[in-house]
């Protein structure tokens, strides 16, 4: 938060640190964490991180020696990831760094098939003395599955985080239209609405899969980094969004 009282928060699908398939696949991870700190924000919300992932590791000499969301922490940051999805080789879920303390974490399974591992991420932090709720998540490919997890959201933001208190919830929702955004205004969690603010695909990006919406802190501006550079590093382009605290 900078001294005009502005919290900046980041959404960003990691897309697992690696672009391409097969052999011809490349290594960005290293890439990322320079992004990560030129998006200078407050909290950066990750999805798609992994926590190992024995095939990467023996094909990439690069490949870091600790877990993705502790290599992508810049300095002075805290990081907190769990698993959404166990997988043959590995495993890899949602993530939090944080430059401001952790009161506490917590996870919920959010998978509605068993073809799709799903989750989502709790942190409160302490920001200047208030409590600051963040959530983050990735939805599922399917429409149904996402009507029953934005569900399923709604239950746990009832049942866990006061009124009273902020509360930011982030993420990859997989959505190409409109209508999970209406589900969540009724519950009081609004996003920066002036412009649209395509994250996806990077290349050429045509439509907003990521989101960052709050409760209890007012959107001032949001932005999506372009350029070739951060085309290459994952297939979602991050989101930035500032609030005044």
């Amino acid at each position: 938060m900078d001294k005009d009282g502005v919290f900046r928060v980041a959404t960003w699908n990691i897309h697992k640190g690696v672009r391409g398939m097969g052999p011809t696949r490349r290594l960005e991870i290293h890439d990322i964490g320079h992004g990560v700190e030129q998006l200078d924000a407050d909290v950066v919300c990750l999805q798609e991180v992994r926590k190992v992932h024995r095939r990467e590791q023996s094909h990439f000499a690069r490949w870091p020696a600790m877990p993705q969301a502790e290599y992508l922490a810049p300095e002075g940051y805290e990081a907190v990831y769990r698993t959404n999805a166990v997988t043959r080789h590995g495993e890899h879920g949602n993530a939090l760094l944080t430059r401001w303390p952790v009161v506490n974490h917590q996870h919920e399974d959010m998978s509605d098939h068993r073809f799709e591992q799903r989750g989502l991420l709790h942190v409160e932090i302490r920001v200047a003395d208030r409590p600051v709720h963040v959530i983050v998540v990735h939805l599922g490919l399917i429409p149904g599955s996402r009507v029953r997890q934005v569900d399923q959201l709604r239950r746990f933001i009832a049942r866990e985080v006061r009124v009273s208190e902020p509360l930011i919830v982030a993420g990859d929702f997989n959505e190409f239209g409109g209508s999970l955004s209406r589900t969540l205004r009724h519950d009081g969690l609004i996003e920066f609405e002036a412009t649209r603010h395509p994250t996806f695909p990077s290349r050429l990006p045509l439509a907003q899969l990521d989101h960052i919406y709050a409760r209890g802190l007012a959107p001032i501006r949001a932005e999506v980094p372009h350029g070739r550079a951060w085309a290459r590093m994952s297939d979602h382009l991050p989101l930035i969004t500032d609030f005044r605290f």
